[in-house]
């Protein structure tokens, strides 16, 4: 079974530390990236800056609620940015309200998760949304569409991850 490249976009340490713990924790491993908010994960996404060595995630775990650029403001960038768009994102965040729900939806979030409260269910539903990910679904391939630094300058790698 392959390895999942998981990218966790979370403000918040404890829930990113919880998350990349249920990840640890499942019999088959993923590789964790954690950033901070919105624009960190556009800067990852787009290798900008020190990020220029990131590889393209297989899956996006998105909070809603973040500094600077939030989880709302950062799906629409992904999901109208062609070399972007494919990369599944999941809503993994504290909100149960309807408009924030329709609103991931109506940006094409390709689920939306509310955290659970409880440490053995917020590791139990990582867990799940990790098992569709990796058994379930079918994922576009890491390496198609080539995602170019800024100014579409070639990383010297075209298309390999």
């Amino acid at each position: 079974m392959r390895t999942l490249e998981i990218l966790v976009v979370d403000d918040d340490d404890a829930d990113a530390l919880m998350i990349s713990e249920a990840l640890e924790a499942t019999e088959r491993s993923s590789t964790v990236q954690r950033v901070a908010d919105g624009q960190e994960a556009l800067d990852y996404l787009r290798r900008v800056g020190r990020f220029a060595g990131a590889h393209r995630p297989d899956l996006i775990l998105l909070d809603l609620n973040m500094p600077r650029m939030d989880g709302r403001e950062t799906l629409a960038a992904i999901k109208t940015d062609d070399a972007l768009k494919a990369i599944p994102v999941v809503i993994l965040t504290t909100s149960g309200a309807t408009p924030d729900i329709v609103s991931s939806y109506q940006h094409r979030a390709n689920a939306y998760v509310t955290k659970p409260f409880g440490v053995d269910d917020f590791e139990a539903t990582v867990q799940q949304i990790d098992r569709f990910f990796r058994e379930v679904a079918a994922l576009p391939s890491t390496t198609e569409p080539c995602i170019r630094p800024a100014g579409g300058v070639s990383d010297g790698h075209d298309g390999q991850q």
